[in-house]
């Protein structure tokens, strides 16, 4: 087992990576959050997985544990959804001393952390992920909320939860698609944070695409790595926090205009592309580098181009995203490999250009 500390300087707690449960009632005691109630949260594909199983595995720890799967899918992630949580929790007398725990992906940690949030003003939450992309990224930082109105996590809070375990042998399960998408959002850390990182990618893509534990387990532990030390640094995404972005401006505008057919990692690795094509025009990374993200997203059957809408349909869409701010969108950007920044000076046809890229 791995284990990682995130500090937020408020909060500390631990990312548990194993290739098991083996170890799970023990954080929970570590954690010092058994004897009392428990809700597992999940949904329809990962219930049927391993809802049971960790049912079982968890009712020696608390006096009660009741699990509660919704429909599968981020068009679930809505308020709708979250007051069904409520009156399941209320129906199951949960209380302020109760516990929820997120099993599942990233729509599944990101409802149960903004119930964690909101019920009774704040009840613990534990993470407990079981795709690539959530292992890698969402279940780490405290974000957490559901989308509205079309818009993609518009409502939501900062909440961070108890712990995170990681157990990578659930990625066995996943649809190889889902595991292409959780690559995508790993590769970003390389980008923002860590050239090393990115060369590691490219030097071990086989193996990592064919989940080798060694690889794969090293994958999750230094994205981890990278973002808790960012979350660490900026735990609400005042500044440093939002280089984490990189890709998702370009890519959340077209994750919605999909209706959210798209899965997140995939218009991500789109948005990644645009991002680079923006730093490149800008002079501070060579037009290679364009190439080889590209090289490296196709080799994980990643999409590269997105022809179903319109530039001028993307770039309406961008100005919805949080990270616009007083009708300037804001960009991430390279300075160089491994180093990102926020460019707040971006003119429109600079952005038209580099949707204009992938939309070709």
């Amino acid at each position: 087992m791995k284990i990682l500390n995130v500090d937020t300087g408020k909060d500390t707690y631990p990312i548990y990576i194993d290739n098991n449960y083996d170890s799970l009632a023990e954080a929970f005691e570590n954690a010092g959050l058994t004897g009392r109630s428990a809700c597992i949260i999940t949904d329809t594909n990962v219930s049927p997985l391993y809802g049971e199983k960790v049912k079982s595995m968890l009712e020696g720890c608390f006096t009660r544990v009741c699990l509660y799967a919704f429909e599968a899918g981020e068009n679930s992630k809505s308020l709708e959804t979250i007051m069904d949580f409520y009156r399941f929790f209320i129906e199951n007398h949960l209380d302020r001393k109760s516990v929820l725990i997120a099993l599942g992906g990233g729509v599944v940690g990101d409802m149960c952390g903004f119930a964690a949030a909101t019920y009774m003003r704040g009840i613990a939450f534990v993470q407990m992920p079981t795709t690539l992309l959530a292992q890698v990224d969402s279940s780490v930082g405290g974000k957490t909320g559901v989308d509205f109105m079309g818009n993609k996590n518009m409502i939501g809070a900062f909440y961070q939860p108890e712990f995170v375990y990681i157990n990578t042998d659930t990625l066995k399960t996943l649809p190889y698609r889902e595991v292409a998408a959780g690559i995508a959002e790993a590769v970003k850390y390389g980008y923002i944070i860590d050239r090393d990182f990115l060369d590691y990618f490219i030097n071990n893509k086989e193996k990592i695409k064919n989940l080798e534990p060694e690889e794969i387990n090293e994958v999750i532990y230094l994205s981890c790595k990278a973002k808790a030390d960012v979350v660490s640094k900026d735990e609400k995404e005042m500044g440093l926090r939002a280089i984490l972005n990189f890709g998702h401006t370009f890519g959340h505008a077209i994750e919605t205009l999909s209706n959210f057919n798209m899965l997140h990692g995939e218009c991500v690795g789109i948005g990644m592309l645009s991002g680079l094509y923006f730093s490149a025009k800008r002079g501070m990374i060579s037009e290679d580098e364009i190439k080889r993200c590209e090289d490296l997203l196709k080799f994980f059957e990643l999409p590269v181009r997105i022809k179903d809408y319109s530039a001028d349909e993307i770039h309406k869409q961008m100005f919805n995203d949080k990270k616009t701010k007083n009708g300037v969108i804001n960009i991430v950007a390279l300075k160089e490999i491994g180093n990102a920044y926020i460019d707040k000076s971006a003119e429109e046809k600079e952005i038209d250009d580099a949707i204009k890229y992938v939309n070709e």
